[in-house]
């Protein structure tokens, strides 16, 4: 097998991406908020650009259909060594393959999926772009956490399609960690009746940063909203933010 760069183990939220209403607008607004520059992505995918943090790639942003009410959102991609088998994987186990799975030119292969709480994800089998160059560092990718009605219920999906180990974080919780070799690597967070109504099951991105008051105050001097005020989590100060078009995200500081 041909060595893949920064390839994950299967499961692993290894990029995140932003189809935005306007790619322009989205760009200036994280360029601004983390430190971003962009290139161009694959032509095939039109105004997609690649985010570079100190010449590592971290994350993508592109344009979607001009659909005035489309909810504009990040996507988590979860590693794959085969993603046309884990499509067949996410049928066979309750899920829907909305999108491919289609080659990104020598980057990798792709597939858009739907889990069966209606949480959209997608699938990224590694080329020459294996995933994220840097994560868990100031203006890139710290945690990745699916958001959904029963946590214990949903876990069963990703473990039988990716070969996750699912296990309970806490006795008095619905929450599940999803991990690999025993390290987790992402989490399901289990609400119950409270599934935000405008949403739905969905997965969040939660980007890492040095100080999350500065940088919350940051985002609303870019035209951001708050939805939660930085407090104390387990993962350290976190405060949960939108974009100017309404893309929500995690904004984590160290404890």
């Amino acid at each position: 097998m041909t060595e893949v760069p920064n390839r994950r183990p299967p499961g692993t939220p290894c990029w995140v991406s932003l189809m935005a209403h306007r790619a322009d607008l989205a760009r200036s607004f994280y360029g601004a908020l983390f430190g971003w520059e962009f290139v161009p992505g694959p032509p095939q995918l039109g105004t997609y650009a690649l985010a570079e943090l100190d010449g590592r790639r971290i994350a993508g942003i592109g344009e979607g259909a001009p659909e005035p009410h489309r909810p504009v959102a990040w996507t988590t991609m979860l590693a794959s060594d085969d993603v046309d088998e884990t499509a067949e994987l996410v049928r066979e186990c309750g899920g829907t393959v909305g999108i491919g799975p289609l080659q990104v030119n020598d980057e990798g292969r792709l597939a858009l999926a739907v889990d069966p709480s209606g949480a959209v994800f997608g699938v990224w089998q590694g080329g020459l772009l294996g995933g994220a160059e840097a994560t868990g560092e100031p203006g890139t990718l710290a945690w990745s956490e699916l958001v959904t009605r029963d946590a214990s219920l949903v876990g069963k999906f990703y473990e039988a399609v990716f070969g996750l180990e699912a296990e309970d974080a806490a006795s008095d919780s619905d929450d599940v960690l999803l991990r690999v070799g025993g390290h987790p690597v992402a989490a399901i967070h289990g609400v119950g009746s409270r599934v935000p109504r405008d949403r739905g099951a969905h997965w969040t991105t939660h980007f890492a940063v040095a100080d999350v008051d500065d940088a919350a105050a940051r985002v609303t001097a870019l035209g951001g909203h708050v939805i939660h005020a930085a407090h104390p989590s387990p993962h350290g100060r976190t405060a949960t933010l939108t974009d100017p078009e309404g893309a929500p995200f995690t904004l984590q500081s160290p404890p």
